[in-house]
């Protein structure tokens, strides 16, 4: 290095001024160097020592096997730790001790633990499980909830996870309102064919007035090329737009007034959910999405996301933010496994700003996408994965309703133990199509110890929660 600073003296030409100057901006970049050096030295000691240093975690207990145990902490993260030959019981509090640095996006953490006690679990002076209560967008109706909670058989709670698509068999509709007695029904477009508006609305009524606990009836509405109600003429004159032709016909205003009338249309029939809005970003024709999308950027479409959650407040149906972490240009999961190669810094970008500014409006739901995002969990799709699930609940500080999207789609539908991965990825509600099968393999997952009862109450606890919050609750008794 002298050696260097010699031949730049040397081969500078000019006065003493310049050379003098050569010599000071040469210092400064000698001088920035070892400051750099200096830092990394001391990030990697840090590093380290962060590595070495004994670490704790309080978390309920979800799921073990012999050699992986799987814990919820009180911010909803799912961690999966390596143990050796566990035996733990389901739904207690474990304190853990461990070395290592916990990475909420990893679905297998790289520490070692070194114990772990199992402690009661705690309630408030309610009777409510303190790993219930997050602080989150429900939080008014925990009592509610927990007192409802109490009333119902394992059946009960299993059933209110469950969003089933509406079958036309009349037989079929009773079975899942009496024993399963499911927590909602997905419309689809022949629900709604060559009925009129009377007929409609009797058809959702009644299911309403038979369930002993409110319906969430949901569809998706989106506008465009995915509408369900509004393809009916004799239920609307017209389908409603696509988000895409209603901006470029009259900006965020159009957005505003369509979802309120969308809104009236939808609650009129007695929907309660929509699927929808999309809030993926997709700038590409060739995008799967392209078509369903605002087609702007990301902070047009985080303005779409706001400006339709604000909208549909308070007129009695519930907006769902998809398809979390954004779907960007892949193909179709309906009909396959999709891997996402994009980097998670470019997700966190372009794809998460959206879904952020819905939730900072008060979105009350999220439907996760089947995409496998192979820079958050290589092997799982992201409606099975933990580590997405963390990113919603622990980066964007999501604390309502997440949904998985049909897990009869292509992408999962043979994935062994999709219900149960389901549940243990952090979801809330899982759709879907073969109740039986669904149902059965979740209540046997129970009985078997394979996944704790504790999360079964727990995810039901947050779905009556929403329930209360909407104000199904409060009509049912009226």
């Amino acid at each position: 290095m002298c050696y260097l600073f010699f031949v730049v003296i040397k081969c500078s030409d000019g006065d003493d001024m310049e050379k003098k100057k050569i010599i000071y901006l040469f210092s400064g970049v000698v001088i920035s160097i070892f400051s750099l050096i200096t830092i990394y030295q001391i990030h990697a000691s840090r590093v380290e020592f962060e590595k070495d240093a004994t670490n704790t975690l309080l978390g309920t207990v979800l799921s073990f096997k012999e050699d992986q145990l799987t814990v919820q902490d009180a911010s909803n993260n799912i961690y999966t730790f390596p143990v050796n030959d566990a035996h733990i019981d389901l739904g207690n509090d474990l304190f853990i001790e461990y070395t290592g640095i916990l990475d909420p996006t990893r679905p297998l953490q790289e520490v070692r633990v070194i114990s772990y006690q199992e402690m009661p679990v705690s309630n408030d002076e309610d009777g409510i499980p303190l790993s219930f209560q997050d602080e989150g967008i429900f939080k008014d109706f925990y009592i509610l909830a927990n007192n409802q909670l109490k009333k119902m058989t394992l059946d009960e709670k299993i059933g209110q996870l469950l969003l089933v698509r509406y079958p036309s068999n009349e037989e079929e509709v009773n079975t899942l309102l009496h024993p399963i007695k499911v927590g909602g029904f997905v419309f689809y477009e022949k629900n709604f064919q060559n009925k009129s508006e009377d007929e409609v609305k009797k058809m959702i009524s009644k299911l309403q007035d038979n369930a002993d606990i409110p319906l969430l009836t949901a569809v998706d509405e989106e506008g465009g090329r995915v509408v369900r109600a509004s393809s009916n003429p004799s239920l609307r004159d017209e389908k409603f737009k696509s988000s895409h032709e209603l901006y470029e016909e009259g900006g965020l205003d159009a957005i505003r007034k369509d979802t309120i009338l969308k809104s009236a249309f939808l609650s009129n029939l007695g929907l309660n959910v929509n699927l929808a809005p999309v809030v993926d970003v997709s700038l590409s024709e060739d995008d799967y999405m392209y078509e369903r999308s605002l087609q702007k950027d990301t902070s047009l479409t985080s303005d779409y996301a706001k400006t339709v959650i604000q909208s549909g407040k308070g007129l009695g149906v519930s907006y769902v933010l998809k398809h979390f972490p954004g779907y960007g240009n892949n193909k179709d999961t309906h009909t396959e496994s999709v891997m996402d190669e994009r980097s998670l810094s470019d997700i966190q970008k372009n794809d998460l700003p959206p879904f952020l500014a819905g939730i900072e409006q008060g979105a009350e739901a999220v439907l996760v996408s089947h995409n496998t995002v192979v820079n958050i969990d290589e092997e799982n799709p992201a409606s099975l994965s933990s580590s997405v699930h963390n990113l919603l609940r622990n980066d964007l500080h999501f604390t309502g309703i997440i949904m998985t999207d049909d897990l009869a789609m292509g992408a999962t539908s043979k994935i062994e133990n999709v219900y149960q991965k389901a549940l243990l990825a952090g979801n809330d509600i899982l759709m879907i199509s073969d109740y039986e099968e669904g149902f059965n393999a979740i209540k046997q997952a129970v009985t078997s110890k394979t996944i704790s009862e504790s999360l079964i109450d727990k995810l039901a606890f947050r779905v009556l929660a929403w329930k209360y919050y909407k104000g199904l609750m409060f009509e049912k008794h009226k």
